[in-house]
């Protein structure tokens, strides 16, 4: 809520002091009459301006920074993450014994692919593919490709990438 508030009022201070100049311009460029006024007040509204618009300015640069640093601890979280996957997925297959076409297969699956379009990848048949699923399902005690997603998942969400405390093989109910 904080951060934007911030921004709220960056653009407001930046609209205001772009609005006074435009406004003074465009007055003058169509020969507007307007009620003098006298010099040392124009000259501090002018100034008013231009110090918002130098705020407005700092401000920006000051969140763009921050946005900046944002973005690169969410892709570095990102990266831990998939790190994370990536081991709790190799500990699995080691734990299963899933041979090197069997983790191949496992990987396809689990990322969404069909069986013909796994077939297509590793150019055999779709048969051969169902049954290297079939034995990855045996081997991981699952009856499906939901079952199988849920172990990883599970593991996630669990927060229990250290290998400590994670459900039984095979289990695809959350702990309580």
């Amino acid at each position: 809520m904080k951060f934007k508030l911030v921004i709220l009022l960056m653009v407001l201070v930046q609209a205001l002091g772009a609005l006074f100049f435009i406004s003074d311009i465009t007055l003058s460029v169509l020969g507007v009459e307007r009620q003098p006024i006298d010099w040392q007040t124009r000259e501090i509204m002018e100034i008013g301006a231009a110090i918002a618009l130098l705020i407005g300015l700092i401000m920006s640069g000051a969140l763009l920074a921050q946005s900046q640093m944002r973005l690169g601890r969410a892709e570095a979280q990102v990266k831990r993450a998939s790190s994370a996957f990536m081991q709790v997925l190799e500990q699995h297959f080691i734990t299963w014994g899933l041979t090197p076409a069997e983790r191949d297969v496992a990987f396809f699956v689990l990322k969404g692919f069909s069986t013909s379009e796994i077939a297509g990848f590793r150019k055999t048949s779709e048969g051969t593919v169902k049954a290297q699923t079939n034995a990855i399902y045996r081997k991981a005690g699952v009856t499906g490709r939901s079952q199988l997603m849920s172990i990883f998942i599970d593991d996630l969400l669990a927060d229990t990438l250290d290998g400590t405390d994670r459900p039984a093989q095979g289990s695809n109910s959350p702990e309580i």
